[in-house]
């Protein structure tokens, strides 16, 4: 059991920075509109932000980074990690990392490590990062983690246009001496790596003619070999199966008293799967909330990007027991368990 408990590690603050630009769900042309509608009411996405042309994770990154940087008073010379997360870099190679401590002037000393992981990918994120820092050799360090999906995403596919919009986080973390730190259960099974895929432009299956090549697979669901392949049936069997299981073993393991966590943060994969996690968790619905309806599924972006949308106003002004559950491509799913205090989360940032 993959189970983790990494001490002397705090979260200090969140931020989070989305594209300008609004794509309504009800306008997309190439879905009719009885079906755009149905997708809506079972998805719970009614509209995304969706990034420029040349717009990548990173830039959104940058942006939300020196925003949170500047409010939390950290000298940049003092950030000594930075962990990037996400399955839309800059390039194959190399690395989106380095240059972001580049761009943000961080010192050379900083070391810098890119995670290839989507919806579990910011909890995978907290405890590689977390684990470098609890022996208080590193101080202070910067999680970025995010996703431009869309580009991935054929309009011609309504199971997986409508639901992917692009953002880009930023937590920082900081060493705490005696602080309780935070709980984690980790889990993976490979075997399902199909079900969420884009097939070609990596190195077993290199980018040809043959990958621009339309594949009709269902009415309203056409895709070519570098868009996004979903299997909406084996995803969801999946979520609502891990998600419950691995904040239970959580739970179970830690002695957590379900009752006295704040806010269960699940990522944001849609509002039929997440309804089903919460009612097979017995979870009131107060304690569980959703940015579905205004950004969609943003990958590793979602769990922080809810937190600042939905929750902002708590978690900056008290103490909040907060449990954080991902689950998606891989297939892997993670949960973290913390007690957050009096964060430092500046308002959501828009790019380009």
């Amino acid at each position: 059991m993959a189970f983790l408990h990494i001490k002397n590690v705090a979260i200090r603050g969140i931020s989070a920075c989305v594209p300008t630009r609004v794509e309504e769900n009800i306008d997309i042309d190439d879905i009719p509109t009885l079906d755009i509608e149905k997708l809506i009411k079972t998805t719970g996405v009614e509209r995304r932000r969706i990034a420029s042309p040349g717009t990548c994770t990173s830039d959104m990154c940058v942006v939300a980074a020196e925003k949170l940087i500047a409010d939390l008073k950290w000298n940049k010379d003092e950030i000594d990690g930075l962990i990037m997360v996400t399955q839309s870099p800059d390039y194959l190679v190399p690395a989106t990392s380095p240059s972001l401590q580049h761009r943000l002037s961080l010192s050379q000393e900083c070391f810098t490590i890119d995670i290839s992981l989507g919806c579990s990918g910011y909890i995978y994120g907290l405890s590689t990062l977390g684990s470098y820092m609890n022996t208080g050799m590193i101080k202070k360090a910067l999680l970025c983690a995010g996703d431009v999906s869309s580009i991935s995403c054929s309009k011609q596919d309504k199971s997986t246009y409508p639901l992917f919009g692009d953002a880009g986080t930023v937590t920082a973390l900081e060493y705490c001496e005696g602080d309780e730190g935070m709980k984690f259960h980790l889990a993976s099974d490979g075997s399902g790596y199909k079900a969420i895929m884009i097939p070609d432009g990596g190195h077993r299956s290199r980018f040809s003619e043959a990958s621009l090549v339309e594949h009709v697979i269902n009415q309203g669901i056409s895709r070519n070999n570098i868009e996004l392949w979903l299997d909406g049936m084996d995803v969801f069997s999946f979520g609502i199966s891990k998600a419950p299981e691995t904040v239970n073993k959580l739970l179970t393991n830690f002695l957590i008293d379900k009752s006295a966590v704040n806010h269960f943060f699940f990522h944001q994969a849609n509002l039929m799967m997440n309804e089903r996690i919460r009612k097979k968790l017995h979870l009131h619905e107060n304690v569980v909330p959703y940015s579905l309806k205004d950004f969609g599924n943003t990958s590793s972006a979602s769990i922080p990007l809810t937190m600042i949308t939905e929750t902002a106003n708590e978690l900056k002004n008290g103490k909040k027991n907060i449990v954080a559950c991902g689950f998606g491509v891989g297939l892997s799913w993670a949960t973290m368990q913390c007690t957050t205090d009096h964060l430092v989360i500046p308002d959501l940032i828009y790019y380009g």
